[in-house]
């Protein structure tokens, strides 16, 4: 979404007109992020190992089924909490420059459809992604679930406190990877997570590109 705004953006003006330093800042952390992810869901997961290597397996499983349930929510709490906010800045930049009047407020109505629009497409769509994440890239269990869900949830909370967006998908698949890398550095699919990587990366100059062409289409029509 930054990078098909600054796309969009450069089709209609100068680059003086984008926040460079205020950008920088994002890219930053959407760099850094997945990188604290895998940190954070190899050292939580270390944690856990030797708090309750004493404890028989069936309890340890039987503890995490449940707190993983937790871990869920908080996740899907931080993700509704950053990646659905941008859709909202989104349009309410769009009212304050349709209205002319300067003034950036949010409409309830854009919160509640962006919070329906997120949740529905949690509910119908992305069960390819969820497949790859959850079982193609390593082996989890309730307690490695746990581990990738908390730290992941944790960092996006602290980008949200901070006001960076960040992908939710990044930093919960590094997780993943840290936590399976705790194992061992097999047990995590490398090339599997190369092709991720290599996506992520694709994905910003194909839609500042995409955003550019629709902007630069947009404004010679308009």
């Amino acid at each position: 979404l930054v990078a098909g705004m600054v796309g969009a953006a450069l089709a209609y003006g100068n680059p003086s007109i984008i926040q460079w330093a205020v950008l920088g800042r994002v890219f930053s952390a959407v760099a850094i992020a997945p990188v604290l992810g895998f940190v954070g869901g190899f050292s939580v997961f270390l944690g856990i190992m030797w708090l309750f290597q004493k404890r028989r397996p069936a309890t340890v499983r039987v503890l995490f089924s449940k707190l993983e349930i937790a871990s869920a929510a908080f996740l899907a709490y931080s993700h509704g909490k950053n990646d659905g906010q941008m859709p909202i800045g989104l349009i309410a930049m769009g009212l304050m420059v349709a209205s002319g009047t300067g003034e950036f407020e949010i409409p309830l109505w854009a919160v509640l459809a962006s919070a329906t629009a997120i949740s529905f497409g949690t509910i119908v769509g992305g069960r390819r992604v969820i497949r790859t994440v959850g079982l193609k890239m390593t082996s989890l269990n309730p307690s490695s679930g746990f581990a990738a869900e908390a730290s992941a949830a944790t960092i996006i909370e602290l980008a949200s406190h901070l006001g960076i967006p960040v992908s939710t998908t990044h930093c919960v698949s590094t997780a993943v990877m840290g936590v399976g890398a705790t194992r061992r550095l097999s047990a995590v699919r490398w090339s599997l997570a190369g092709n991720i990587v290599r996506t992520w990366v694709l994905t910003f100059p194909g839609c500042a590109l995409l955003g550019f062409m629709l902007g630069s289409v947009l404004r010679l029509a308009g």
